[in-house]
Order: C-alpha cells, then structure tokens, then sequence
C-alpha cells in the first residue's frame, strides 16, 4: 500500500492511461480523485485544465474534502499530427495550452494544498517525444519538451520548502489507445497495424501498457522515490536509448 490515505489528483482521467492511473493510486491505498473534461468512469470532478478558474474549483472541492493534495498527476494531454510546414498557428497554440498551460496551471493552483502535504509529489506526464524529434509531430514535440524542462524549475523551486515539494517527469513511450492511433496514422482503431509499427520500432517489440506507466508514476508518488526530483522516469522499452 505505497500511497495509503495519500490524496491523489489526477487529470484526464477519462483516458487510457488516466483510467490506468486512478486504479493504480486506489490499488496501492490512494484516495484518487480523476478529473476531465466529459463526466464518465473514474471521473469525479468536471475540468478544464486549461481554465485557471476550473482549475481553482477543483481545488477547492478538494480542499472542501481533504484539506490537502499529497500528489498531483498531471495527465491530461492531447496530440496534434503535422509537421512546420503543415501545421497551423491555432493548432499549434491549442496543443501548447492543453499541454503545458494545463500543467503549469495545475502545479501554480494546487500548491498550496500540496505545502499542507508532508509526502507531496508532482508527475508531470511528458512523453519520449519530449527527450527526442518527430518531425510530424512539431506542437506535440515542442510541448512534451517544455514540460520535461518545467518540471525541472518546478522541482527546484518546490526543494526550498520545508517539507519539501518534488516534481519529476514521466516519458512514456506509444501505449494502446486513442492517441497512438491517432500518432500511427491509424484512426479505424487497427490494433493489428498498430503492433507492427511499434514491432519494428521498439526494442522490447510492443507497446507499453497503461498499467505499467501507472506504476512508474505510482513509484514517483510515493515514498519510496522520496530523493528523486528534478527527473525523468523513462517507460519506453528502450526506444530512446537507441
């Protein structure tokens, strides 16, 4: 139980891996609280992240609730397929805000529920596209790259406390769902086709799971990683070593 009664929010909690992340918190004792833009399961507050207003309303329900925020996922993402030439200034802006204004929102907001912690821990979910290019990839690429660096000022900032409030990014590589159809060029949902593209490119040869990036964050939420800030955990099977 590595977050037992640890106060967990996690964004985009609607999603493949954000679902993965609120059964992993609640699986290792957390009290999770998921969050998203459409209400469904796993989802218990209604939020924007690119709203500094929504973002004070989730916090003062969890305030309202708890007191206090022991972690803070920061998973909402989306992802935008083009590269300079061909990628437009409104996309390119709606990726950024969604990306990084989302997760510079959440860290500026939630802090001082996190201060009220004594085990306070930021993951902030970047990706491999935020430690190497993709050239059709610009806006996500660029947004990936600033939370990898944001985490960093966050970290340092948030070891001036007493106790202290870590920060650390999570780089994981293409996992089933949405987005890596989206990335693969297969939108129809093509597993089959998806597995083979991800076969030739990854050393272990698959995609990652939802559970197993889960886990990685769960580490990083928890004691156990309690000097660790500043990072990046990589979940890739490898990709990036290459």
């Amino acid at each position: 139980m590595l977050l037992k009664d640890h106060v967990v929010v996690v964004t985009g909690a609607g999603g493949a891996l954000g679902s993965a992340l609120v059964a992993a918190v609640a699986a290792q004792g957390g009290i999770v609280l998921g969050t998203d833009l459409v209400a469904g399961a796993g989802v218990d507050i209604v939020h924007d992240v690119t709203s500094e207003a929504s973002w004070r309303a989730v916090c003062e329900e969890v305030e309202k609730r708890h007191g206090r925020i022991d972690g803070l996922v920061n998973n909402a993402g989306i992802v935008h397929v083009g590269h300079v030439e061909t990628t437009e200034i409104d996309d390119f802006r709606r990726v950024q805000a969604v990306n990084v204004e989302g997760v510079f929102l959440g860290c500026k907001v939630a802090w001082p529920l996190l201060r009220r912690s004594t085990a306070a821990s930021i993951v902030n979910v970047s990706s491999t596209a935020g430690l190497v290019g993709s050239p059709n990839h610009v806006a996500y690429v660029a947004s990936k790259g600033a939370v990898r660096l944001m985490s960093k000022s966050i970290a340092l900032h948030g070891a001036t406390f007493d106790p202290v409030i870590r920060c650390n990014s999570l780089h994981p590589s293409l996992m089933d769902g949405h987005m890596a159809r989206v990335l693969t060029g297969n939108a129809e949902n093509q597993s089959e086709a998806i597995q083979a593209i991800v076969a030739a490119r990854n050393p272990m040869r698959r995609l990652a799971l939802t559970s197993e990036v889960a886990g990685a964050a769960v580490f990083l939420l928890s004691r156990m990683s309690g000097f660790v800030t500043g990072s990046e955990l990589v979940s890739d099977g490898g990709s990036s070593a290459q």
